[in-house]
């Protein structure tokens, strides 16, 4: 795994050997995300929420880019500890981790964000319910987006705030705003 772009670009990333409920973003997905997003918003300074945080490539990311209020949801306590040292390691002081269920802190969530990222496993449940919640309420700030990382098997076209879909093979980006 390795931050594509920015000011630790090029870094690699070294996840935990075992990893039972992450499944982290490929490079090549990750980079042709971050290719639209920098097209479409600036990460200076953004206010950012990572739901299921996972080995915390996406907010690797965003933080070299710019993101300086990074907010980060991961339940598993390895991984939360693994996100907690690479951000430390790199300097960043940005960001909280927050170790809990997406869904509950959803369910308290007001502030708005400039990116929103949620990258579930597979084979979550209520994988669809995560759309309605952000974009119901009022999660995603003016000018912001929501990006939701799925298999080819969903499909959030008629989802309030659905902006459009990227496929990568086996994993598809739907964007909402």
């Amino acid at each position: 795994m390795r931050i594509i772009s920015g000011k630790w670009g090029g870094r690699r990333i070294q996840p935990p050997a075992h990893m039972p409920h992450t499944r982290p973003t490929t490079d090549i997905a990750k980079e042709g995300l971050f290719n639209i997003l920098q097209n479409r918003m600036t990460f200076e300074d953004a206010k950012t929420l990572d739901l299921f945080g996972g080995t915390g490539c996406i907010s690797y990311e965003l933080a070299s880019r710019g993101a300086t209020d990074q907010t980060i949801v991961e339940k598993d306590p390895i991984m939360a500890a693994f996100i907690q040292k690479n951000m430390e390691n790199f300097g960043h002081t940005g960001f909280q981790i927050l170790k809990m269920d997406v869904f509950a802190f959803l369910q308290h969530a007001k502030d708005p964000y400039d990116f929103i990222f949620a990258g579930p496993p597979y084979a979550l449940g209520p994988i669809d319910e995560l759309p309605k919640l952000i974009v119901s309420q009022g999660l995603i700030a003016q000018g912001g987006f929501f990006v939701l990382e799925h298999t080819p098997r969903n499909t959030y076209e008629k989802y309030a705030g659905f902006q459009f879909a990227r496929n990568y093979g086996t994993t598809v980006f739907s964007f909402f705003a």
